[in-house]
């Protein structure tokens, strides 16, 4: 029998899912533009040159615009890469105009692994996550698959920022043992 916590977990999933599939392209694209702003504030908060992003799956809140951005200020940037000896890990790798890129098993885009481009995860100052909600208390709701939860447990250093749609921010999430807080939460409105 499941617990209440992990049916309420996949409910609230499937919730998000139906509310992001009804998005416009340019609801997504305005709310991507609308997260920049307070994204480079706290990456100057924190002083941050090495940070690690994701790339955008299906009708996720994109970092791409973001991504620009920081290129242009010349900061450090990594992707995440499934960890081919390490089940369910990543790794980051660093993005520059070079990079070239494959589909992994769950059919997301991801870095081709160039080991000469590998960041250590001690030395990523900032990581953005996907998400598919978040509540109050910086607990994140992922896809299941616990991957930036053990990302996130290796670089306790890092400071954490998931990025999201306003109807991604809940009250209170269901938490499971493992789960480890973000940091910070952007939102990107998409008005």
């Amino acid at each position: 029998m499941q617990s209440h916590s992990v049916q309420a977990r996949r409910q609230l999933r499937q919730s998000i899912l139906n509310e992001r599939a009804k998005l416009s392209l340019e609801q997504q694209s305005i709310a991507s533009f609308n997260l920049i702003p307070q994204a480079l504030a706290l990456i100057n908060q924190y002083h941050t040159e090495h940070i690690a992003l994701y790339l955008p799956f299906n009708s996720e809140i994109s970092p791409l615009p973001l991504i620009e951005r920081l290129q242009q200020q010349n900061k450090s940037l990594y992707l995440p890469i499934l960890h081919p000896f390490a089940k369910g890990h990543l790794f980051f790798q660093q993005y520059d105009a070079e990079t070239l890129f494959i589909t992994h098993k769950f059919g997301m885009q991801q870095p081709k692994p160039d080991v000469r481009k590998v960041k250590p995860l001690n030395e990523i100052e900032m990581i953005f996550t996907p998400l598919l909600a978040c509540d109050k208390s910086g607990n994140r709701l992922g896809y299941g698959g616990g991957f930036y939860d053990r990302t996130l447990a290796l670089t306790p250093q890092a400071i954490s920022v998931g990025l999201a749609y306003p109807f991604q921010f809940v009250e209170n999430l269901p938490t499971e043992p493992w789960d480890i807080p973000l940091n910070h939460l952007i939102i990107g409105d998409i008005k």
